[in-house]
């Protein structure tokens, strides 16, 4: 043999890569739908949690728990879950209004630490 690949090894080797290619985009086209139906779950999930939120909170109660999570997302979370939590247990008695939205921030916000300085 001289070094060089005849037509035949050639395009036996031709074949294997095509092969190989079309494995991995065919791989590559099942992550791609993978990560569809993972966000189409997602959006359902974070529709159903909207649903449910409007069904529990009167508009005040919304619009205050809107502006809590523009201010501080992850507190805002946190009394969403809560909300959701107590109205699927079933411990919610009609709506909540903004009266009780604001107790259950008061229950929830985490103790602010005050500092008093005092001079000598």
């Amino acid at each position: 043999m001289s070094g060089e690949p005849n037509d035949e090894e050639l395009e036996k080797l031709r074949q294997e890569k095509m092969e190989q290619l079309q494995e991995q985009g065919g791989q590559g086209q099942g992550q791609g739908v993978d990560e569809e139906a993972m966000e189409a779950q997602r959006e359902q999930r974070e529709a159903q949690k909207k649903a449910m939120l409007r069904k529990h909170l009167t508009d005040e109660a919304r619009k205050r728990l809107n502006t809590v999570q523009m201010s501080k997302p992850e507190f805002g979370e946190q009394v969403e879950q809560q909300v959701l939590a107590l109205a699927q247990s079933g411990r919610i008695q009609g709506k909540i209004d903004d009266e009780k939205m604001k107790q259950l921030l008061e229950k929830l916000q985490p103790d602010k630490k005050s500092f008093d300085i005092q001079r000598r």
